[in-house]
């Protein structure tokens, strides 16, 4: 059956894999740094681009492009291109499409690292760039220059949970043409597809949901067009930031599992999400599946699922956060998300802990906020441990 006429199910089981002449029901790790030629001519026309042969695993390699296949055809986009981790991707879409003099708006609450590298160094070149809250398109608007090249978009926000209107965005970027990048890591194409609402290029840190196991940091950048694949493939491959042939193995074996892995997590999320805006130490939560979400209309509009992520404020502030970590038993005090495990952190003490006082009070991150990433135990443990830990708050 031809992949375009599958479901999304079959896609994640047998999109981008093409037969293996020894029939094998796996994708095989072509781990090699160096391919062979059958002859001169062969190798002249690969190095031409007149072949879809490959010559050195840095610039392709057959198991990475079988990945890079399939997560383009579950995104709708032109190609995918895999890259060592999520922030190879950041970094090698910040190569592509900023140069000095440039300016990009982006989210407030983004991934603290992709604001930090923007922030520390890529400033030092001449880049420009505003923190919003993008939530509100009208914050955006007033950010815009006459030298904003990029808009990017985080939706959900990491850690508040804040959507932006990813069709309102692209609709703005046209008047000023401007490239869209979303980072769609918190959602996956499972429950959101930004290049069929016009975004230019996505992104994944494709260790989280993709993967889903938490044994393997990859990234993947997919584009909306073949013209703008040309620009972000050759600054990929020329910083080095490409994957490995045994990382891709492992994030398709990952992706198999992607619809039951997110869909059982976000039946647990929900019920979690509940118990929490119920808790008496519970200041607020924000889950886009709870009809509290200031945005949850919005949500059901260009979401299939409110997803696996939940954010909630404990009275208590700083002190509060810290108990509730230490006390926690079955949920995992770690970073990251999107694995078969229930994690949770603070970011306020941690993933967010290098931002200033002032720029974290811009974005939203407070000192008692926790984010939650819900796993696929039985959400029964999953509530009985965070109402033990809650009770030494």
């Amino acid at each position: 059956m031809a992949t375009d006429k599958m479901g999304f199910n079959s896609k994640l089981i047998h999109a981008g894999a093409d037969k293996d002449k020894f029939g094998s029901a796996t994708v095989p790790i072509y781990q090699t740094s160096t391919f062979a030629f059958e002859n001169a001519d062969e190798g002249a026309k690969c190095f031409a681009g007149e072949s879809d042969g490959f010559i050195y695993t840095r610039i392709g390699n057959p198991t990475i492009q079988a990945l890079e296949k399939q997560v383009a055809i579950l995104e709708g986009g032109y190609g995918g291109i895999a890259t060592a981790s999520g922030m190879g991707a950041v970094s090698s879409i910040y190569i592509g499409l900023l140069k000095q003099g440039d300016h990009m708006v982006s989210t407030d609450a983004v991934y603290g690292p992709s604001r930090v590298i923007m922030e520390k160094y890529f400033s030092n070149f001449g880049i420009e760039s505003t923190y919003i809250s993008t939530s509100n398109i009208e914050n955006i608007k007033r950010a815009i220059k006459p030298n904003t090249k990029v808009l990017y978009i985080e939706t959900p926000t990491n850690p508040t949970m804040e959507i932006t209107d990813l069709e309102a965005c692209v609709k703005l970027a046209k008047e000023h043409n401007l490239i869209t990048v979303v980072d769609n890591t918190f959602s996956s194409p499972y429950l959101q597809r930004p290049l069929e609402m016009g975004i230019d290029v996505i992104f994944h840190s494709m260790t989280k949901f993709l993967n889903g196991h938490a044994d393997i940091v990859a990234g993947m950048i997919v584009t909306r067009t073949k013209e703008m694949y040309n620009i972000l493939r050759p600054a990929m491959v020329n910083m080095g930031c490409n994957m490995d042939p045994h990382q891709a193995y492992m994030v398709l074996r990952g992706i198999k599992t992607l619809a039951i892995r997110v869909e059982r997590a976000q039946q647990n999320a929900m019920k979690v999400a509940e118990y929490l805006e119920n808790h008496p130490k519970v200041e607020w939560v924000k889950y886009p599946g709870l009809k509290s979400h200031p945005q949850s209309e919005l949500a059901q509009k260009q979401m299939f699922g409110p997803g696996a992520m939940i954010s909630f404020e404990l009275k208590g502030g700083f002190n509060a956060g810290k108990t509730l970590m230490n006390n926690v038993q079955l949920a995992m005090l770690a970073v990251s998300l999107g694995g078969v495990e229930t994690l949770i952190q603070h970011p306020a003490s941690m993933t967010h802990s290098k931002l200033t006082a002032e720029a974290k009070a811009k974005a939203n991150i407070t000192d008692g906020l926790v984010r939650f990433a819900v796993g696929i135990e039985d959400v029964e443990d999953i509530i009985s441990d965070l109402d033990q830990a809650l009770s030494k708050v």
